[in-house]
């Protein structure tokens, strides 16, 4: 006998209407993933009222406390009850949901909060009194009179009280304190005008104070980089580019470190659209794309950029948390970033990273003494030992000590042009003075001394020198004795041959064979002999995802770079004092020679008065 399928139903379902309790609860599961989520949403609607100082109180990683007091405009105590309805804003009127400038739109912060814990709102406009309302479990309260100076106080106890399985999927309290400190730099770092301060609630009293940027005055590059300071550090404002470019309506501003300044994890990456803080896929690869050519695979790095546009050339009503955008033309804002970036690089010359210095310092730093040193009387120099001492450093002393001297005298730099040229040591890298294990270049600065890895340096100046006449002559394509045969798909042979043109500068020469299969007649020359099919799969990939692919172009380089790295200065070769001199004044005139092919600093420079502390001279 045959059984009755399971999926049929003699009756069917009931449509029900959910109750507006069931539907702020789905909506809070959709805005408030987590307490961040919270402090998020609160922080941005005190932005909107205005507000020049706010204060960010939590407990217990914001799962029993979450305090936002700022000094914005307030709200009125007749709206309060409004407030904590769904889609009620006062930040736009519905009729254009494209033209948007502010952080909130969509009105579901308050109640989705209010339908998921114990919410706790009081407020004061000018010129009338203060007011609060209270909202637990969706139970909305009355209004009643309450003591506040000005602006807004939003509290928020017991989240997810109402939903007791969402906190099963709370993390920790310290990393739930961790992802609400980063939530409220990031905010922090898109308003340098307004002061923040995070304090941790959790055990009671006054608390302590983990985070507090104070406003920044100036312009916008001088406030910007005060704040930067303030929030990612010192060592990121003393190693940042200024950024600063426009193409097609679309500015992109901000600073963005040395490659020499780089990190292990993507976790200094820091990218706002219209000063929203945001987390995009394709921005994230620009910037990616923008040090490909200076970093390598296994190091990121470090940047906070700003796209400021016309709201109606992107989208952000795309994610609920609206930490995603669309821009109209993702490829304009894409190449912004690419190109702008790579001119800040190139323009920083041979700059590295001034923590490569202080690193060098922390390594030839001496033990620290297990306890105080006592010096005794026969430690101390004796006036005649003082005496001869004085004597053997003299003139003359080099020539009567030969055997003992490690001294390596480069050839004397003639000096060029006018008779107040300024002499090679106050040059940026200074002049050849020696060299050590014939590998490493000590030159003479004005104020100090530079050590120079001169196979890592000869290596990115060949490396730019191969990538300039390249450029020049264009990328030689060799044609295949057969074509080989690609078989793809209607789609994939579509969106590959609509970018065949570039691919054929590169010197990738392909056509389409009829159904989904493309032939490949060409391919780059400097590649040697390529597996095609796995290439043209990895640019499909590429392109899948970002919308266009650089793989092919990075092959090259990867080429270049090897054939840089076996035609440059070998480790071990004893180099002239001239050749010493030339190979800086290269370098100096070298874009991104401050660091080699992979990332890693090509010379080291060390000031004099840290040189004298190592000795106690300071």
């Amino acid at each position: 006998m045959a059984q009755a399928n399971p999926n049929m139903m003699q009756d069917p379902p009931e449509i029900r209407q959910l109750d507006e309790s069931a539907v702020n609860r789905i909506a809070a599961g959709e805005v408030v993933e987590r307490p961040a989520s919270a402090v998020k949403e609160l922080v941005e609607n005190a932005l909107d009222a205005g507000a020049t100082r706010i204060t960010v109180d939590i407990a217990d990683g914001g799962k029993t406390l979450i305090r936002v007091t700022d000094d914005g405009c307030g709200i009125p105590a007749a709206q309060l009850p409004l407030a904590l309805t769904r889609h009620a804003t006062s930040k736009i009127d519905g009729s254009d949901l494209l033209n948007i400038h502010t952080f909130g739109f969509r009105g579901e912060a308050l109640p989705s909060l209010g339908a998921v814990g114990r919410l706790t709102i009081t407020s004061r406009v000018p010129g009338a009194d203060a007011a609060a309302i209270k909202v637990s479990g969706g139970q909305v309260g009355t209004v009643r009179p309450a003591a506040l100076r000005s602006g807004t106080v939003v509290e928020l106890r017991d989240l997810f009280h109402a939903t007791p399985a969402r906190l099963k999927f709370m993390r920790t309290d310290r990393a739930e304190t961790q992802a609400i400190a980063d939530t409220v730099k990031r905010l922090a770092m898109a308003e340098p005008a307004v002061g923040f301060t995070l304090r941790d609630m959790s055990g009671g009293g006054e608390g302590r104070v983990s985070f507090r940027a104070d406003p920044e005055s100036g312009d916008l590059f001088d406030a910007l980089h005060g704040r930067l300071a303030q929030v990612l550090g010192r060592e990121f404002a003393e190693n940042a580019l200024r950024i600063d470019a426009t193409r097609d309506g679309i500015r992109l501003f901000g600073y963005a470190a040395l490659p020499t300044y780089s990190r292990g994890a993507a976790v200094s990456q820091y990218l706002f659209v219209n000063t929203r803080p945001v987390r995009d896929k394709m921005l994230t690869g620009a910037l990616r794309a923008a040090y490909m050519d200076v970093l390598s695979r296994d190091r990121h790095p470090a940047a906070a950029l700003f796209v400021d546009c016309d709201p109606m050339l992107v989208d952000v009503n795309v994610h609920p948390a609206k930490s995603e955008v669309r821009f109209r033309d993702p490829g304009v804002a894409r190449g912004l970033i690419v190109s702008a970036l790579r001119h800040a690089l190139a323009a920083a010359g041979h700059r590295a990273s001034s923590t490569v210095a202080g690193a060098t310092l922390g390594a030839m730093r001496p033990e620290p003494a297990p306890g105080p040193a006592r010096i005794y009387q026969m430690d101390r120099p004796s006036p005649a030992a003082g005496r001869a001492a004085h004597q053997a450093q003299a003139p003359g002393f080099a020539e009567m000590a030969d055997a003992f001297s490690g001294r390596i005298v480069a050839e004397e730099v003639p000096e060029t042009g006018d008779a107040d040229t300024t002499p090679a040591e106050r040059l940026p890298l200074g002049a050849a003075r020696g060299q050590v294990h014939e590998n490493y270049i000590i030159a003479q600065t004005a104020d100090g001394m530079v050590i120079v890895d001169q196979h890592a340096a000869h290596e990115r100046l060949v490396y730019e020198n191969l990538k300039r006449q390249m450029a020049d002559t264009g990328i030689a394509a060799q044609a295949l004795l057969i074509p080989e045969i690609v078989e793809l798909s209607e789609g994939d042979r579509a969106r590959l041959l609509e970018v065949s043109d570039e691919l054929a500068q590169l010197g990738l020469g392909l056509e389409p064979f009829g159904g989904g299969a493309i032939a490949v007649r060409e391919t780059p020359a400097v590649l040697g002999e390529v597996d095609v099919p796995a290439m043209i799969r990895d640019i499909l990939d590429e392109l899948a995802d970002q919308g266009e692919s650089a793989t092919l172009r990075a092959r090259i380089d990867a080429i270049l770079s090897r054939v840089a790295c076996h035609g440059s200065v070998r480790s071990g070769r004893r180099m002239r004092g001239e050749e010493m001199n030339a190979l800086l004044r290269e370098m100096e005139a070298t874009p991104m020679s401050g660091q080699c092919n992979h990332g890693r600093p090509t010379y080291v420079e060390l000031k004099l008065s840290d040189i004298e502390r190592l000795f106690g001279r300071s």
